[in-house]
């Protein structure tokens, strides 16, 4: 509930490197993960990432949660984040809302694809 009452990384950023936008038809929520990302020793760090997330409570603190885990990884170690990740530090989601979980993760992931396509 923490997450949801109050999101962390919430709001748009205009200085993104990339964006992932995900979304899910059925239930109609809808996410944007934004990254901004430095080089570090050879290798590509999340400094910072914000969200957008149209969606119920869970759709919410899912987005709020995939910000505060991926924060500070590197591209790589982002990208090994799942939707079990977000849902266990979540304390659990209702089976029914675990499709958030997944948007959330996801959304993080095409912002690092769309990211290294940018960068080719």
């Amino acid at each position: 509930m923490e997450h949801f009452r109050n999101p962390h990384n919430i709001g748009e950023m205009k200085d993104a490197d990339s964006f992932g936008e995900v979304g899910n038809p059925v239930c109609g929520d809808l996410m944007k993960i934004y990254i901004k990302v430095k080089e570090e020793n050879g290798k590509e760090i999340i400094e910072d990432i914000s969200f957008q997330t149209f969606g119920c409570a869970a759709a919410i603190a899912t987005s709020s949660m995939v910000t505060e885990l991926a924060k500070g990884k590197t591209l790589d170690e982002a990208l090994e984040i799942t939707r079990a990740d977000v849902a266990k530090n979540l304390d659990g989601l209702p089976p029914i809302k675990m499709h958030c979980s997944n948007l959330a993760a996801d959304g993080l992931h095409d912002a690092i694809k769309k990211y290294r396509e940018k960068k080719k």
